[in-house]
């Protein structure tokens, strides 16, 4: 959807309202340098850990984040708009991937949020929670029971707040109360804005039901994610709901909080003595983010010290980094970097796990799209701004599924599967009523509906490495997309299954046929090698790394952490994020995210009592 038009648009009125309290951005406000807790990241778990201790009056915590205030920046408040607010904005990382091979040597940009709220704040906002076969696999893993989802889903009860969608439309059928929450801290939402394609898609679940089964809830979880369903996204009231407008915004009042901002963390600082093997890791160096207001040209560091812990919650790039600038990794990779290895923990930054994203976009007759109304997109944002509602109040897609490659696929032959059970998918589908597709300009004319497909589950793994000492310097990222026969062939599939969707009697009067000639050579194409050339061609990332700082058990010596989020050599540092993950879910993580750090605080709190 990234249309330029669009985005400098909305850029040029972005700020309203006004600024959080409580939000101090220059350590000259720093009430102390010594508090219980330090938090690493203002991210979608950061802020719930920061909210949860602070619970406790008597408890300190610090939160230092490298970004900006989310207060008032249109493209991170209004849901449609999501796809504008990355990537190379003022609140991304603006990261750049290295060579793809199996992409046909491609690189892309690598949106991660760098903004209070992280990722929470820039995402798409579908609000999953994998499914229950994740959870189980990750206790099994671990071997620890609290991470099963028997146990892990009392959290939505704390963690979601369900909300009426802003029309206000009956929501009967469309998803099931009683796996929700309704007292939380983050609005989670049904659609509230009619699309044209919304009864098309509906139609062919009964249609094609054999393959494209309805399903009534699409959270996950206790139910099953195949199928495909009503979309259910972090907003409400016509507004993205955020780990910075939730758990932050509930929190911000309290003295015990302190959130720095612009405060770029260049590495944790090794304090105190070794204790049973164990390297104290309590004290934290950070200077001044270089994009700051007023900010000079000498680099000044601070250090500040927890008298507890240091939690890492930076995510899988962020986290990874500081890591390594601490000398906690693979100790010949830092050696040769020149930086003293502490905790030589070779899989740092190893195992990176990613979902993909490839749109595929056809031509559709009338002007029902919203492809006008992004080209043209005055009156919507002034309806927006005014009352929230409207296309702007309402997420990109109103319905999307998860699917599963067949028993029999010839693939299985060969390889396991790499789903945690047969209720997990191996794929997901999105619909838009526009074109949509991430880089790519919009153009000036005509009516479009994408498809898009994501690998839910992945076997291709990467590496977040250092470029160099320089803690200013971006990470060298590499996903390597596409590098298993598995992707390829589950991605090739979900070309073939997307096309059988689109010939389903309901769309026969609205879709005119494939726009662009590589997604037309596939759709035509009865030769594989034609349809994984046009993924390998624009298949790009739909930006949900993981794994990084893989859990195991306590007795792992491959896992960096502990089943706890302790890291593994070191006392007083844990790592709350999508880093400690060693399967990426089998859906959106923003949701499994949130879950984890509402039991990770749990599990802080008890740690100290």
């Amino acid at each position: 959807m990234r249309s330029s038009r669009l985005l400098s648009f909305v850029l040029t009125s972005c700020l309203i309202g006004s600024s959080l309290a409580a939000i101090i951005t220059s350590p000259s406000q720093l009430p102390s340098t010594t508090f219980d807790y330090i938090i690493v990241g203002a991210g979608n778990a950061g802020l719930v850990v920061a909210n949860r201790l602070t619970e406790n009056a008597n408890v300190s915590v610090l939160v230092l984040e490298a970004g900006v205030s989310d207060a008032g920046i249109i493209p991170v408040q209004a849901p449609f708009l999501g796809p504008t607010a990355t990537p190379n904005t003022a609140v991304d990382w603006n990261y750049t991937i290295t060579d793809q091979t199996g992409l046909n040597g491609r690189t892309f940009a690598y949106p991660r949020g760098r903004v209070l709220g992280g990722c929470s704040t820039v995402n798409y906002l579908f609000h999953q929670y994998g499914t229950d076969e994740d959870w189980n696999r990750l206790a099994t893993l671990s071997n620890d029971e609290g991470w099963t989802w028997n146990n892990m889903k009392q959290y939505i009860q704390k963690h979601e707040k369900f909300t009426p969608p802003i029309d206000g439309h009956n929501t009967t059928g469309q998803f099931i109360p009683s796996l929700h929450g309704f007292n939380g801290e983050v609005s989670v939402s049904l659609p509230g804005f009619n699309m044209t394609i919304d009864p098309r898609v509906i139609n062919t679940t009964q249609e094609l039901s054999a393959e494209f089964p309805y399903n009534q809830d699409m959270s996950g979880g206790s139910q099953s994610l195949l199928g495909i369903g009503w979309l259910q996204s972090s907003a409400g009231g016509g507004v993205r709901s955020s780990s910075s407008t939730s758990y932050l915004a509930n929190a911000n009042s309290r003295p015990n909080l302190t959130v720095l901002i612009h405060a770029t963390v260049t590495k944790l600082v090794q304090s105190g003595a070794t204790t049973a093997g164990l390297k104290s890791f309590r004290s934290v160096q950070f200077q001044v983010s270089p994009d700051a207001p007023a900010v000079s040209t000498a680099s000044q560091v601070t250090t500040v010290t927890a008298k507890k812990e240091v939690i890492l919650s930076a995510g899988a790039i962020g986290t990874t980094q500081i890591l390594k600038l601490s000398g906690i990794g693979s100790s010949s990779e830092l050696t040769a970097l020149g930086i003293n290895s502490t905790i030589d923990s070779p899989n740092v930054g190893e195992n990176l796990s990613d979902h993909t994203l490839l749109p595929n976009i056809f031509s559709v007759k009338g002007n029902l799209s919203f492809d006008n109304i992004i080209r043209n997109p005055t009156a919507t944002l002034n309806q927006w701004i005014q009352n929230k509602t409207g296309v702007f109040a309402n997420n990109v897609a109103n319905n999307f599924g998860f699917l599963r490659i067949p028993s029999n696929a010839t693939i299985f032959q060969n390889t396991t599967d790499p789903a945690p059970g047969p209720k997990s998918p191996h794929w997901e589908i999105i619909f838009a009523n526009n074109w949509f597709s991430p880089g790519v300009a919009q153009p000036a004319t005509g009516s479009f509906f994408t498809i898009t497909l994501v690998l839910i589950s992945p076997t291709s793994r990467g590496t977040v490495k250092l470029a160099s000492s320089n803690p200013l310097a971006k990470p060298l990222i590499d996903p390597k997309y596409l590098t298993t026969e598995f992707d390829i062939f589950t991605m090739r599939e979900a070309v073939k299954s997307s096309i059988r969707f689109s010939k389903a009697p309901a769309w026969s009067d609205y879709i005119t046929g494939p726009f662009a000639d590589g997604f037309q050579n596939a759709f035509s194409a009865t030769d594989d090698s034609v349809i994984d050339q046009y993924v390998r061609e624009v298949m790009t990332t739909i930006f949900h790394p993981m794994g990084t700082a893989a859990m195991g058990t306590f007795n792992s010596t491959s896992a960096v952490v502990n089943p706890d989020l302790t890291v593994k050599g070191a006392s007083g540092l844990r790592i709350v994020d999508g880093s400690v993950f060693p399967y990426i879910p089998s859906s959106h993580p923003s949701g499994a995210i949130y879950l984890l750090a509402e039991r990770a605080s749990d599990i802080i709190k008890s740690s100290s009592a």
